[in-house]
């Protein structure tokens, strides 16, 4: 009978151990980190995961608190007829550390954000006003659908890819939403494939079309 490599083991069990600690953002060592105004040059000359912290004790209630998600965001400046707005440490400079964002996501009459995916985050969306058509699809590519009126609320799991439609032709729609991760990384799905350096054979190949499609389509997401 073949016994199992002792080491191999071990490397196992401290993966195991490791990977139970995983969490979107590491916690915080302390009350709070506002980050501090960027230097004149605004040149940061440390590279950090994360932002520097200027005294505690010179923190303001300031510090955090916004406006950045009061005001409707211009919604004509993209072909998708949204606009999303996000708080940072340079409007809230007290969420540093803190492992969270928020975003108000404004839209037009049949606006959409795009199939999209956020890798190190999950995503709690509310609707405010309007109806909007919500949706993402797991692994195994079993979609998700849901109709969300307001003060209805929607999950998306972290990683995985979703949607968020104004049903309504005539009218806009607006949501707010939370994600657990102060830099949450976001990647749309059409904008990768078509809009980055990926060559035009890859494309050809994986959607089976032509060069002048591929060509369109870079045109159009370009625009």
């Amino acid at each position: 009978m073949k016994t199992t490599n002792p080491m191999l083991l071990n490397l196992l069990l401290a993966f195991t151990l490791l990977m139970s600690r995983v969490k979107p953002d590491p916690d915080p060592l302390q009350d709070y980190c506002i980050s501090p105004p960027p230097p004149p040059s605004d040149h940061q000359h440390i590279f950090l995961n994360g932002i520097l912290c200027k005294d505690p004790t010179q923190a303001t209630v300031s510090d955090f608190t916004t406006t950045a998600l009061s005001k409707p965001g211009n919604t004509r400046v993209n072909p998708f007829m949204i606009n999303v707005t996000l708080t940072t440490i340079t409007n809230l400079p007290g969420i540093n550390t803190m492992g969270l964002t928020m975003a108000r996501i404004d839209f037009d009459a049949s606006g959409v954000v795009p199939p999209h995916v956020h890798p190190r985050a999950s995503e709690v969306t509310v609707c405010l006003d309007g109806v909007l058509l919500v949706g993402f699809v797991d692994t195994s590519g079993r979609v998700f659908t849901q109709e969300l009126h307001p003060g209805e609320t929607f999950v998306f799991p972290k990683g995985l890819v979703h949607f968020l439609y104004n049903m309504d032709s005539v009218s806009s729609a607006l949501a707010v939403s939370g994600l657990n991760s102060q830099n949450p990384g976001t990647q749309f799905v059409s904008l990768v494939n078509f809009d980055s350096k990926i060559v035009e054979e890859v494309l050809e190949r994986v959607y089976q079309i032509n060069g002048r499609d591929v060509a369109k389509i870079r045109k159009i997401l370009g625009e």
